[in-house]
Order: structure tokens, then sequence, then C-alpha cells
């Protein structure tokens, strides 16, 4: 597997001109093989809790896609379970685009920070970055940060994080919006997103700032 921490392995790197994106292998049972790589590649870390396997995130996050947001696109559900493998481990994109093909290489690539960028910079290049990826993309987005927000709740977290929770979710279906028209898998998952986000603000008893 190459080192992802090389920089040219981030964010923009990998093309579909590069070798390994050529051509796209076989996606009959590829879900199988990507629960099995994201296993592997998040073998060693845990959620904020510590003690919680990180990768049960990502196949939550799948699995918000699937049952919550009730899309049933492959390679959606196949960026849901790798979404974090090229900014969290040392994939890279050519794993990737080698293992489940380019499409899905470039959805993974749309959701990875560039770590190159000074912090002041990283989220405004993530969010335009994502603004102009594939629908699915955002889709994904959505159900990462639907999880992330439950997440936040069944751990008691305090309000400050609840808000900052709150934020992002809000961040992502402004992304989302203007292809909600043309998506209704993303139109039905900003509604049930703001419905978590709704339920969240008045059991916590958030107030708007």
């Amino acid at each position: 597997m190459a080192d992802s921490r090389k920089d040219d392995a981030k964010p923009g790197s990998g093309t579909s001109n590069s070798p390994a994106a050529d051509s796209t292998p076989d996606l009959a049972h590829a879900w199988q093989r990507a629960i099995s790589f994201a296993a592997r590649a998040h073998k060693h870390q845990l959620r904020k809790d510590g003690q919680t396997p990180y990768v049960a995130h990502v196949f939550r996050v799948a699995l918000t896609v699937q049952h919550v947001f009730r899309c049933y696109d492959e390679r959606a559900l196949l960026a849901a379970i790798l979404h974090d493998t090229i900014e969290d481990t040392t994939t890279d994109y050519d794993d990737l685009a080698e293992s489940f093909g380019a499409p899905v290489a470039d959805l993974v690539a749309a959701l990875t920070k560039n770590p190159a960028l000074p912090e002041s910079k990283r989220e405004s290049e993530y969010d335009a970055r994502l603004a102009g990826a594939d629908w699915r993309a955002k889709l994904v987005k959505l159900a990462d940060t639907y999880d992330n927000l439950i997440d936040a709740e069944q751990l008691d977290a305090p309000k400050k994080k609840l808000r900052s929770r709150l934020e992002k979710c809000q961040r992502a279906i402004d992304i989302a919006q203007s292809d909600a028209a043309a998506h209704p898998e993303l139109s039905r998952a900003i509604a049930l997103l703001r419905e978590r986000m709704t339920w969240t603000t008045t059991s916590s008893g958030i107030t708007p700032d």
C-alpha cells in the first residue's frame, strides 16, 4: 500500500489520468471488500471516547446512507465505507482507484481535507472542493455529520460541542442544497438531517445565537 503521508498522495494528487485509475474494477461484491479494506486501514484507531473502534463510525455512515437516507447507489455506499481512509490512514488515492475504481476514489478524495494547507484555509478549501464534487460525495458528507451529531448526543457532549456539530451539519446542508432538486436522495437526506438537528436543539436546550 502506498504511503499517503507523502504530500503528493493527498487531495487532488490522484486523477483519472493515473495508471491505477484507467480501469474500473468489477464492483460485484465490492462492499464486502470495502468493509474489509476499511477495517484493516483503521484497525489501530479509536473514536474520541477512547473505547470505540474508529471503523464503527464509517460503518454507521454507510448504514445511514442506505437505511436512513434510503440511497442504494453502490458508489455512494463504497465512498461512505471508505470516506476517511485517505485522510486518516496510510491509504492514498491510487490504492482506492486500483481496488475500487477512479469514480470511488474521486468521491473519497472530495471528502478528504488537505493537511498541507494551513488550518485557516483548510476548511474553506474543503467546502469549495466538496461543493464542486459529485452529488454522492455530498450525500456521504450529510451522513457523516448525521452520525457525528448522534454520536455527540450519546456521549452527553457539552452544549458547545453539540453546537459545533450542528454548525457542521448546516455547512453540509448548504453545500448539498444546490444539487437537491436534481437528486431526490439529497433532498431526502437534507430533510432527515434537519429533522435530527431540530430534535437535538430542542432536547438539549440549545438556543440560537
